[in-house]
C-alpha cells in the first residue's frame, strides 16, 4: 500500500472517531437536558430546544475536533514514518480515554447544575483551595460518587466497545485514473475539501469567523438551562478555566490603602466622619432640571466615536442621524468625553455601577453580587419610580452581562434570544431588530428607564448594506483620494452608518409616540476605526455624550464641562432628582460642572486631553488652550476617583478592613 492510500485510509479512521465523539457529546447532551428537564422554564418551546440542539452540535464540532486533531498528528502522520503495527492501537486508546472523561464529565456536570445552576464554571478551581477531605466525604454521601464512577465505567466502556467496532469497519479504496493528471487533480481536490472541512470544524459548523460560535456567543435561546446545555463539558471546562485566568489577573491597583480616608474627603468636598466608603460619596440633588418624563432611554453605541461628529468630518455623512439631534434646541452635546475603559464590558460596567476602571473583572468578581453598589444607577432608578430594564442584542453568556446587570439592580433584561431578528452574526442580531423590540416592549404603563446597548458597529461587518438603503457614493465623496478605493474601510464607515441611522430613526420614533422622553447616548469605546492613519489622541478615543428631550436646553451644561462613563448616571440623577434627595455617585454630574474626564489610561478636559503619568498633553480643539492643564490635580482626581473603585470592590464598604 502506498504512502498516499495509508494516509487516505487513516484520514477516514479519523474521520469516524470524530463523527463518534461528535454523537458521543450529542447523546450526552440529550441527556442532560432529559435528565434536568424540570429547568426548563414553561416559556420555553419546542423550537427553543431544537435551536439548542442544533447550536449544541455546533460548538461541539470544535470538541470533537480536538481529538480527531490529536489522533492525526499521533496516529495518521505517525504511519507514514513507522510501522503501522506500533501506532495502529493508538486511535482507540485515545478515544477510549476521552469517552472515559467525558462520561466522568456528564455524570459529574448533572448534580454540579443542581447545585451552581451552571455547567462547569470557575469555581471549580476554588476546590484547590478547598478542604480536599470533606469535599470527598460530601461527593460519597450527598451525590452518591460511588455509583457515579460506576455509571461512568459502565457508560465509557460501552461506548469503547462501539467505538472500537466502528474502527473495524472497512474504508473505502480511493479510485485511481488511467491518466497521472487526473489522479494529481483528484488528490488535490480531495486535501482542498479536507482543509474547508477543518475550517467549518475550527468555526463551529462556518466558514468565517463571523459566524462562528463559542461559550462567549452561545447563549441564544431565551431559557437559561438550555443555554447552559448548548456547551458541551469540554467547552464548559474551557470557560471555567478562562473565566478563572480573568479573575485571577483582576488584581487592580498599587495604591496606598494609608490614604483611603483621604480620598474619601477629596471626593464628598469635605470632612466625613466615617469610615464607610458610602458616606464619601452620598451627594444631594439640586433639584430637578426638567419635568419628569414617562420614559428614560439611555443607549450605549457601540464603537460609537465622536470624530465623526466633528466639523471637518461632516462630508462623509455617516454621522447625520445623531448629528441633526444635536443641532435641536433640545439636544445638550459634550464632546470631550472618555469612555471608561477600551473594552465594551468596561464601558457596561462603568456606566451600570458608576464605578471607575482600577483593572478590576467587575462581572467576575463576587462582590458585585452580594448587592448593588451604592452608586449603582438602576436602583437610584428605581427610587424615582423607573423600572430598570437592560436590553442587549448579543447573546446573555456574554462576559455574564445578564447576571451582572440583574446583580446590579435591574429588574428585568433582553438578549438576542429575546429578540425575533432575521438577520446578525457572531455578536448578535442587527441593530435594527434590536430598537423594534425595545419599542415593542413600552407598553408598560410604569415609568421605564431602559439601557440599549447595540452591536451592529463591530466586526466582522456584516449587515447588507445595500438592503438598508447605505450610499457609498456619499462617503466616497468625503473621503480623501487615497482611501476612496478602500473597499473594506468604506464598509466599516457604512457600518457606522448604519449604527447611526437606526439609532436615530429609533428615537424620534419614541420621541414622536411619547413626547415627553428623555434619551442619553453615549459610545461604548472609541478606537477602532479612523480615518487618518495617525489621528489625535482626542480623535482617536473620545466619545459623544448626548441628552435629548423635553426641558433639555444648549445651556443645562456649563461650557467647560467634560467627563466620563462614570459622570453619566449623577447627570441622569441629578436631572431627575427632586431637591435636597440623596443619592451616592463616584463622579459628579455634569450639571454641576465637572471638568475632568479620566479612564484606564487617558485623561480629558474641556480643552485639553492626555496620557496617565505623561508630563505632556495635546490640545483638544488643534489650538493652544489659555491656560495650561493643571496636571496635579487631574492626577489627584484620577487616584481618588481610582482608589475609591478599586477599595469598594475588592475590600468592601468598610475603610478599615483589608483583604
Amino acid at each position: 500500500m502506498s504512502r498516499w492510500e495509508e494516509l487516505i485510509k487513516n484520514i477516514q479512521q479519523d474521520v469516524k472517531l470524530f463523527l463518534f465523539i461528535l454523537g458521543v457529546f450529542c447523546l450526552f447532551r440529550i441527556g442532560f437536558i432529559t435528565v434536568l428537564n424540570s429547568y426548563i422554564s414553561e416559556a420555553t418551546t419546542l423550537k427553543d430546544i431544537f435551536l439548542a440542539l442544533y447550536y449544541g452540535i455546533r460548538i461541539s464540532l470544535k470538541s470533537a475536533g480536538l481529538v480527531a486533531l490529536t489522533s492525526f498528528a499521533f496516529c495518521t502522520i505517525l504511519t507514514l514514518f513507522i510501522k503501522k503495527d506500533k501506532v495502529k492501537h493508538v486511535r482507540y486508546i485515545l478515544g477510549s480515554v476521552y469517552i472515559a472523561i467525558l462520561s466522568l464529565l456528564f455524570y459529574a456536570r448533572i448534580p454540579y447544575y443542581e447545585q451552581f445552576h451552571m455547567g462547569f464554571n470557575q469555581l471549580l478551581f476554588n476546590t484547590f483551595n478547598d478542604d480536599v477531605t470533606a469535599i470527598f466525604h460530601t461527593l460519597v454521601q450527598e451525590y452518591n460518587l460511588p455509583i457515579r464512577l460506576v455509571m461512568t465505567g459502565l457508560t465509557g466502556l460501552f461506548l469503547s466497545q462501539a467505538l472500537k467496532a466502528l474502527l473495524r469497519t472497512k474504508t473505502f479504496e480511493l479510485p485511481r485514473f488511467s491518466t497521472w493528471y487526473k489522479n494529481i487533480a483528484f488528490r488535490v481536490s480531495l486535501l482542498v475539501l479536507i482543509y474547508y472541512i477543518v475550517i467549518f470544524v475550527r468555526f463551529g459548523g462556518s466558514m468565517t469567523y463571523a459566524y462562528n460560535i463559542d461559550w462567549e456567543n452561545s447563549g441564544v435561546t431565551k431559557d437559561e438551562f438550555l443555554n447552559e446545555a448548548i456547551l458541551d463539558d469540554v467547552q464548559a471546562l474551557y470557560r471555567a478555566y478562562t473565566l478563572h485566568e480573568r479573575v485571577t489577573a483582576s488584581t487592580g491597583l498599587d495604591m496606598d490603602p494609608g490614604r483611603m480616608v483621604e480620598y474619601g474627603n477629596y471626593l464628598a468636598g469635605h470632612q466625613v466622619d466615617s469610615q464607610n466608603v458610602d458616606d464619601f460619596l452620598k451627594k444631594e440633588a439640586q433639584g430637578t432640571k426638567i419635568k419628569k418624563p414617562q420614559h428614560v432611554f439611555l443607549i450605549i453605541g457601540e464603537s460609537y466615536a465622536n470624530w465623526p461628529l466633528l466639523p471637518q468630518y461632516k462630508d462623509l455623512n455617516i454621522a447625520n442621524g445623531i448629528r441633526n439631534i444635536i443641532s435641536k434646541e433640545d439636544a445638550a452635546y459634550v464632546p470631550t468625553f472618555l469612555p471608561n475603559g477600551m473594552s465594551t464590558i468596561s464601558g457596561i460596567m462603568g456606566i451600570t455601577t458608576g464605578l471607575a476602571e482600577a483593572n478590576l473583572y467587575l462581572t467576575y468578581l463576587p462582590e458585585s453580587y452580594k448587592e448593588p453598589y451604592s452608586t449603582a444607577l438602576a436602583p437610584q432608578m428605581k427610587n424615582l419610580g423607573y423600572k430598570p430594564r437592560f436590553w442587549y442584542a448579543g447573546p446573555t453568556s456574554w462576559e455574564r452581562v445578564k447576571d451582572f446587570t440583574l446583580a446590579q439592580g435591574f429588574e428585568e433584561f433582553y438578549g438576542m434570544g429575546d429578540i425575533e431578528s432575521q438577520s446578525g452574526n457572531v455578536w448578535g442580531c442587527d441593530d435594527k431588530y434590536l430598537f423594534k423590540a425595545v419599542a415593542a416592549g413600552i407598553d408598560d404603563p410604569r415609568p421605564t428607564f431602559d439601557v440599549i446597548m447595540n452591536i451592529s458597529n463591530h466586526a466582522p461587518y456584516t449587515v447588507d448594506l445595500e438592503k438598508e438603503g447605505f450610499d457609498q457614493d456619499s462617503v466616497i465623496r468625503g473621503l480623501p483620494d487615497k482611501l476612496k478605493e478602500d473597499k473594506e474601510l468604506i464598509k466599516k464607515l457604512g457600518h457606522f452608518w448604519y449604527a447611526d441611522k437606526v439609532m436615530a430613526e429609533f428615537i424620534e420614533e419614541m420621541k414622536q409616540k411619547y413626547p415627553d422622553s428623555l434619551f442619553l447616548i453615549v459610545g461604548d469605546h472609541a478606537d477602532r476605526l479612523n480615518i487618518q492613519l495617525n489621528p489625535s489622541l482626542y480623535e482617536r478615543y473620545a466619545i459623544p455624550f448626548i441628552v435629548y428631550g423635553k426641558g433639555i436646553t444648549k445651556d443645562i451644561f456649563p461650557k467647560q464641562v467634560s467627563g466620563s462613563h462614570i459622570n453619566v448616571a449623577p447627570t441622569l440623577l441629578e436631572l431627575l432628582s427632586p431637591q435636597g434627595s440623596v443619592y451616592h455617585s463616584l463622579g459628579n454630574s455634569l450639571t454641576r460642572g465637572n471638568d475632568i474626564g479620566f479612564n484606564y489610561g487617558l485623561w480629558v478636559t474641556h480643552d485639553s486631553i492626555g496620557r496617565i503619568g505623561n508630563e505632556s498633553a495635546e490640545s483638544v480643539t488643534g489650538t493652544q488652550p489659555e491656560e495650561p492643564p493643571d496636571l496635579a490635580l487631574i492626577q489627584k482626581d484620577i487616584d481618588a476617583r481610582r482608589a475609591m473603585s478599586w477599595w469598594r470592590v475588592k475590600n468592601g464598604k468598610n475603610m478599615n478592613a483589608k483583604e
